[in-house]
């Protein structure tokens, strides 16, 4: 056989080519392990001492196969064990560069006793079907297979492999191979009942698998049905809180014996009740919205040194009117970063927000980014009030709020570190957080560089 046709030889089309071929099934790599652990325990059952011509898929489980058959047959059988030529395989004969054979499987066993041809063919994943509209597409099996008993078929199977062998790997194909007669019905009964066996344990394994699977899948469905019964619970309580303030007010202000003075601090409570229940009800859409679109919001590339100057001058006439100290170091050849698009002004808005709510008269608040491996560090630092340690864990829930001092007296939503949170998880960032009581707090964003 010249190149071309070793080139293009498939052991697939050479079995169906042969007169009275088998019947080619489909199959998938759990039937082609039932049939090949099927086999192997009859060989082991009977003792039977076997030559082995195999082409396995990748996998320690289809060679421990042999493996176990060799252990229990020592070495009165003969494995031969081929692999593509330009295999990261170390063992194995070689067969000749062909791209038709690297996508087939074969395992061939030959004894006095009994004789067997399993051939595999991996199929495309997507067939494209002329006659149907353009683009559209069908699957195919995984696999395509065929075996027989049949000596006369199996020796010309050889025969092709034989072909398809290096020259320097052959192995001895002349020496004198002896076929079965006929194979005994009580092997040909045997093996049916163990191909059973072998498949019913593979179709428990699955459907245990599967029925993990769902358990799994059942068991996250009641976790974010349980986050969300506490996220719902945690909204009603928030919005209750000013309407109940609200009530008290209008009642006490139909009171007759009211007088100005208290009218105008009930006044005072319902004007500061209204305004808590708008920021409540602006950042829960805002959340919202952010969690509806932040899956189909694209990744930008920004540069710190266009975003961080730009905001912080415009909290400094925040920062005079308390008296704090407000500045910021973002060297202007820092690499570019990914993040959500328009994401980086919020989450920098956000932070520094917080740290000039939560830094009292005479503080100070310092905005510093630089390099640090395949991140940007952007740092906000306070002289603030701080956070004690057993509430930092609990500073990017909803709704939560540092209960400490003068932020008892602090408005907001306390959705703002959420938010953060929820962007930076979107981009690959993170955020770290360094706080004592009565010393500040240090929140630590990193943002992943654009690589070169």
């Amino acid at each position: 056989m010249n190149d071309s046709l070793r080139k293009q030889l498939s052991i697939y089309q050479l079995a169906l080519g042969l007169e009275a071929p088998p019947q080619a099934f489909p199959s998938n790599p759990a039937t082609l392990l039932a049939l090949l652990r099927a086999q192997i325990d009859i060989l082991i059952e009977q003792e039977i001492a076997a030559t082995f011509w195999v082409k396995l898929p990748p996998g320690k489980i289809w060679h421990a196969e042999l493996e176990r058959y060799q252990s229990a047959m020592g070495t009165s059988g003969v494995i031969n064990t081929y692999r593509n030529l330009h295999s990261s395989q170390e063992n194995g004969l070689k067969l000749l560069p062909n791209h038709q054979l690297r996508r087939e499987y074969f395992f061939i066993v030959i004894s006095p006793q009994f004789c067997n041809l399993i051939v595999v063919r991996r199929t495309r994943k997507r067939s494209q079907n002329r006659n149907s509209p353009k683009g559209k597409t069908h699957k195919m099996p995984a696999l395509v297979a065929l075996t027989t008993m049949e000596k006369r078929l199996i020796q010309q199977i050889l025969e092709g492999i034989q072909q398809a062998t290096a020259p320097e790997s052959q192995p001895n194909f002349t020496a004198e191979l002896t076929y079965p007669n006929t194979t005994e019905p009580a092997i040909v009964s045997r093996l049916l009942a163990k191909q059973l066996q072998r498949q019913n344990e593979i179709n428990r394994q699955v459907v245990n698998k599967r029925i993990t699977k769902l358990k799994e899948q059942n068991q996250k469905l009641q976790n974010k049905e349980q986050l969300k019964d506490g996220y719902l619970s945690s909204v009603c309580q928030e919005l209750r809180t000013p309407l109940t303030h609200m009530k008290t007010a209008l009642s006490l202000l139909n009171s007759p014996t009211i007088k100005p003075p208290q009218r105008q601090r009930y006044l005072q409570m319902l004007n500061t009740q209204c305004d808590r229940q708008s920021i409540l009800i602006t950042g829960l859409l805002d959340l919202i919205n952010l969690e509806h679109q932040l899956e189909q919001t694209s990744l930008e590339l920004v540069r710190l040194s266009e975003i961080v100057p730009g905001i912080v001058s415009t909290y400094q006439p925040v920062a005079q009117e308390k008296g704090i100290m407000l500045a910021y170091t973002v060297p202007p050849d820092l690499p570019t970063v990914w993040c959500v698009a328009g994401g980086l002004r919020q989450i920098v808005i956000n932070l520094l927000q917080n740290s000039i709510k939560f830094t009292p008269k005479g503080g100070q608040v310092w905005v510093r980014a630089r390099l640090f491996g395949d991140y940007i560090q952007l740092e906000f630092r306070d002289t603030g009030i701080g956070i004690a340690e057993s509430e930092i864990s609990k500073i990017f829930d909803c709704f939560y709020r540092v209960r400490s001092g003068t932020a008892e007296e602090l408005g907001g939503a306390g959705l703002g570190l959420t938010i953060v949170k929820r962007l930076l998880w979107r981009c690959g960032g993170s955020i770290l957080v360094r706080s004592k009581p009565d010393e500040g707090s240090t929140f630590i964003v990193q943002l992943l560089v654009q690589k070169k």
